[in-house]
């Protein structure tokens, strides 16, 4: 139940950044939902593997590079999902933050049910 919690609440916060950022376009709800369960299932499978073989990088920047790598997961994702669409590095890089910061009050949040 917390998993499809969690979907629904990063679909409503990619609605949010949608209306407010510009560059990052959603479609409709449903866009937004594929978009989040796209963007979990990218950040599981490829972001292991890019951040291997990016562990220089991000060893080099004290962990900034992270930051790039979420960006990365974020525009992968938009190029899988139609209706789903981010222009510009800045606005990847600055969505892709703020979806962090949800998914990651969200874990804090819910850690203990």
């Amino acid at each position: 139940m917390n998993l499809l919690l969690y979907f629904l609440v990063m679909a409503i916060v990619m609605l949010g950044l949608s209306r407010m950022l510009p560059g990052f376009r959603v479609d409709g709800f449903w866009p937004a939902l594929w978009g989040a369960v796209v963007l979990a299932a990218v950040n599981t499978i490829v972001k292991p593997i890019l951040f291997v073989l990016t562990l220089p990088f991000t060893i080099l920047t004290l962990g900034l590079f992270l930051f790039v790598l979420n960006a990365i997961c974020l525009w992968i994702a938009a190029k899988l999902v139609p209706g789903f669409r981010v222009e510009g590095i800045l606005t990847t890089l600055l969505a892709s933050l703020l979806l962090a910061v949800v998914g990651s009050v969200w874990k804090a949040v819910t850690r203990g049910s």
